[in-house]
This record gives C-alpha cells, structure tokens and sequence, in this order.
C-alpha cells in the first residue's frame, strides 16, 4: 500500500476538517469543573474543564461572555453547550464554549473553602499575628522546586536587585501527594538552622489541582507557628492557596515575592547618597545658624557685659556724688542763711542789746526781771545790769 508523506500543516488541516464536519463536536454539551480560570483584559475568557480522569482546554469569546450570567471561578461544576474545534497553527484542540450553566462547587473547591473557613474562625488569618518582614535581610532561605521557573525567576530577580545578599535554597516538591510535608521539611530545616531572616515559599502557576499542596492544613499549621517570617509567591497573580492567607505575606507571583524580598541595592545606594547630602546640608544649615544664634548673643552678652554695667554704674555714682556734694552745699548754704537770719533775730530781741542804749535791767534777789516798779518793796535786794556791768542795791522808798 502507497502511503503519501504530508506536510505538518497538511495533517493539522486534515484533522481540522474532519472535526469541523462531525456533527457530535459541533453541537455539545459537557459537564465538569472548571480549573485554572483566567480573564484577559479583552474580554476573552480561557479555562480547563476537567473531570476525575481527564481535562480539556476551553475558550469563550468575549461575543458570548459579555452575555455569561454565571460567576466563573476555579472548582465551579458546570455544564457547557459549545463546539470542539482545532487550532491548526499548533495542531492543539479547544471547546470554544457558548452557553454555561452552573451545577455546583466541585470537590476540591468545596474543600479549599471549607478549611479556610475552618482555619479564619481558629484566627489563623489575623493580621495581628502576621510577623514583619526585615527591611535589608542579609541572608534568605527559599523553598521550591531546584529545577522549576520560580527558582530561575527569583534567582534572576536577586541578581539584578541585590547580588549580596545570600541565598539558600531549600529543594522541595511543589506538586503531588508528598509536597506538602517536603514544604513543612524546609520550614522546620530553616527553623532549626536559625540563620536566615525570611524565608520565601515559591511555585509557579498551574491548576487547582497543580496547586493543591499548598493547601494542606498542617502546612497551614507549621507556617503560622514558624518564628521566622514567611513570604509566599504561589501561582499567578490570581491564584489563591491556603498558604497564602495564613503567611506573612503574599506575593502575587514567585517574582514579585523576589522583588519584595530583595531590596535594591542601587537604590539603596542612592538614596544613602542622597541622605549623605541631605544630613550634610542639614548639619551645615544648622551650624550657620548656630553660629548666627551664638553671634547674635555675643552682642547682647556685650551689651549686657557686667564690665559695661559696672563702668555705666561708676558714671551713676559720679553723678550721685555730684548731686549728693551739690545737695549737701545747698542744704549748708540754706541753713548758715537761716542761722544767720535767726542769728539777727536774736539779736534784734536780745534784751542785753539796749544796755548798748543806756538802759538797764533790774532782777530780784532771785533773778526774775523787774518789769514794773510796784512788783518791788522798801529794802529788796536787787541786781542792776549795765551796758559795761552790774551792781547788786537795795531799795529805799521815800
């Protein structure tokens, strides 16, 4: 028998047309659960429905979406009425779905919210007990797969932000049955070997199910209780683990965990440089006006110097003597006027004075002025004053 060798294209066309012609993929309807679900910024909506055994890949277009009244999220069962066709660039075939019908939470999605629910109540999630992350950590510990994109992602990401930080990696499976107690094998080596300062738990995106190990309780469990802070960069910006709720931190991508993680050592660099000159201008501005402050006190110390005082108060003094030496001639000059005044007074009323006239004065034998002649008697004893003397007498009348 003659087989004809064909192009790749012509395979792919070929099988493009046989399915394009059966009337059983072209008028579908098929339940699942929906997994991996993405919405792209067109509007187009792209997603794997799967059962217990077997997955397919699903497409809406934004035609057909825009109409969609049913909330499409991961481990959503639904039935889907649409065609399967085949993408002959890649030889890859789809079910472009254009009706979906809601039938229920599938097991796995029931059972990742069931435990969150679980572990919200027990407090598991509060951002009270959520531990910080260091700011410039010296050395990281990383878990996740050696061989998987993530490990090359934040390797990548550390080299271009910070090459000096140390970087120990933790080799664990990330997906399967023993994932889960691997991750909890690097928790514990990290714990115990008490030298890095956080600890990144990283996987790259992938279903539900590709993902499913990170929602395990006890994993829960150890990272709440680890006392070295815990970043999770599990999936892709949409994904939602287990791991994620209860760990320090959660980095939409293994990348941007990296990014956190990792400070950037040019930046850092410049904006030590820029607070170098900040301080810098500071200090200098701060010391010009110390020094204006201290200069200006200069001056008032001057002003207020006790030197200044004592020679101002020296000049008080001066003028006090003065004041109190031209006082003290005034009040003697007043009071030698009034001396003299009381001097010519007395002198005006002294009765001695009018012996200077001629007359005399008469006096008892006890020395009282005679002023009329009735006050003496035949044979008193007197004294009469003279201008230049006096003489003692006695009275005889006649």
């Amino acid at each position: 028998m003659y087989i004809k060798t064909l192009t790749v294209t012509a395979v792919n066309s070929y099988v493009k047309k046989i399915i394009d012609n059966d009337l059983i993929l072209n008028n579908l309807k098929i339940k699942g659960e929906v997994s991996n679900f993405k919405r792209h910024s067109s509007g187009h909506l792209y997603f794997t429905l799967k059962d217990e055994s077997s997955k397919i890949s699903c497409v809406m277009f934004r035609d057909y979406a825009k109409f969609l009244d049913v909330e499409m999220v991961d481990g959503l069962r639904v039935e889907i009425k649409g065609k399967i066709k085949v993408y002959q660039k890649d030889g890859s075939y789809q079910l472009y779905c254009e009706e979906v019908k809601k039938q229920g939470l599938g097991d796995l999605y029931a059972a990742f919210l069931e435990l969150k629910e679980n572990l919200e109540k027990e407090g598991l999630f509060k951002l009270e007990h959520k531990k910080p992350l260091p700011i410039y950590p010296k050395k990281v510990g990383i878990i996740t797969s050696s061989t998987g994109a993530a490990i090359r992602d934040i390797i990548n990401v550390a080299k271009r932000r910070n090459a000096y930080i140390d970087m120990i990696i933790y080799p664990s499976l990330v997906q399967g049955d023993e994932a889960s107690k691997d991750v909890i094998k690097g928790i514990k080596y990290f714990e115990k070997n008490n030298d890095v300062e956080v600890v990144i738990i990283a996987r790259g995106g992938g279903s539900i199910e590709e993902l499913w190990a990170f929602n395990d309780e006890e994993l829960a469990r150890e990272i709440y209780n680890a006392k070295i802070p815990i970043i999770t960069g599990v999936g892709h910006e949409v994904d939602y683990t287990i791991a994620d709720f209860v760990s320090d931190l959660r980095a939409p991508t293994p990348s941007a965990a990296a990014e956190i993680v990792f400070p950037n050592y040019y930046e850092i660099e410049k904006n030590i440089h820029i607070n170098y000159i900040k301080l810098k201008q500071s200090i200098d501005s701060t010391l010009s006006e110390k020094k204006n402050q201290i200069n200006l006190l200069k001056k008032i110390i001057e002003l207020n110097s006790p030197m200044n005082y004592i020679v101002n108060e020296y000049k008080n003094i001066s003028d006090l003597n003065d004041r109190l030496n031209s006082g003290i001639k005034r009040k003697v000059l007043d009071e030698k006027n009034r001396l003299g005044y009381m001097i010519d007074l007395l002198n005006a009323h002294n009765p001695l004075k009018v012996l200077n006239k001629g007359y005399t004065l008469i006096k008892d034998e006890n020395g009282n002025l005679i002023k009329n002649s009735k006050d003496l008697k035949d044979e008193d004893l007197v004294e009469i004053l003279f201008r230049d003397g006096k003489i003692n007498a006695k009275i005889y009348n006649d």
